[in-house]
């Protein structure tokens, strides 16, 4: 275990705290998670939150596993205010991209449903949902799971620090766990990006991950660097 830098150590350290008062006190996950805008549940706070609440143990200990591997390099060629900006900014990414495509998917759903359904969903699903029920109509099921579930970890935050990573040093090689091969940099992003866009694009809702919250995070990473960067050409011939 090599020594660490102070904003990566912190937000592991926090999202370590979150972990334990989530399993100490459940209710915690229902107020700190983030939901949908429209969904009964959200909180303005849950904007923020959410990036320090996790599934599970394996939820969190990958999570802060690839922060522990990647951060530090970002943070020390940045400096530590630069790096919490952009590990801040590429998780709300993240949250704008799922909801955005929670509001395209309940659109898509609502259509499919009566009024006085709509009505009943928006009205008692998040009830139902806190006393593990649902509707036994399957559209108005799908419905409900999209508007009240909340949406939970570091994931997006992560994957922009793995895309910042790649972007800064392309050829720094890694060796994957598994299969324990030698991959540059640049190719382990590219490579997470398109199993990302592919499981995005494929839409599976039975596999539990917010796979366009990771593509928001990567996303929002890759037009903040190219912003800093624009940036810093121009200082450099002003």
């Amino acid at each position: 275990m090599r020594p660490t830098t102070p904003i990566v150590k912190n937000i592991i350290i926090i999202n370590v705290l979150f972990f334990l008062a989530s399993m100490a006190m459940p209710i915690l996950s229902d107020q700190l998670s983030a939901y949908y805008w429209a969904s009964p549940n959200f909180r303005p706070w849950q904007i923020i939150t959410h990036m320090f609440m996790h599934a599970g143990f394996t939820h969190i200990f990958f999570n802060m596993y690839g922060l522990y591997i990647f951060g530090p390099a970002l943070e020390q060629y940045w400096g530590p205010k630069k790096f919490l900006i952009f590990y801040m900014v590429s998780g709300l990414g993240a949250f704008l991209l799922h909801n955005g495509m929670t509001f395209y998917e309940l659109q898509k759903v609502a259509a499919q449903l009566s009024p006085q359904e709509w009505d009943l969903v928006r009205s008692e699903g998040a009830e139902a949902l806190s006393e593990n029920k649902n509707f036994i109509d399957p559209l108005m099921a799908r419905a409900n799971s999209i508007l009240n579930t909340g949406m939970v970890g570091a994931s997006g935050a992560l994957f922009g620090i793995l895309l910042g990573f790649g972007m800064l040093f392309p050829n720094v090689e890694l060796m994957l766990m598994f299969p324990p091969i030698p991959l540059k940099a640049r190719v382990l992003v590219l490579g997470y990006g398109a199993i990302e866009l592919f499981s995005a694009m494929r839409g599976n809702p039975g596999d539990n991950v917010a796979h366009f919250a990771h593509l928001g995070g990567m996303i929002t990473a890759y037009l903040l660097l190219k912003y800093w960067q624009r940036n810093q050409h121009e200082n450099h011939w002003h």
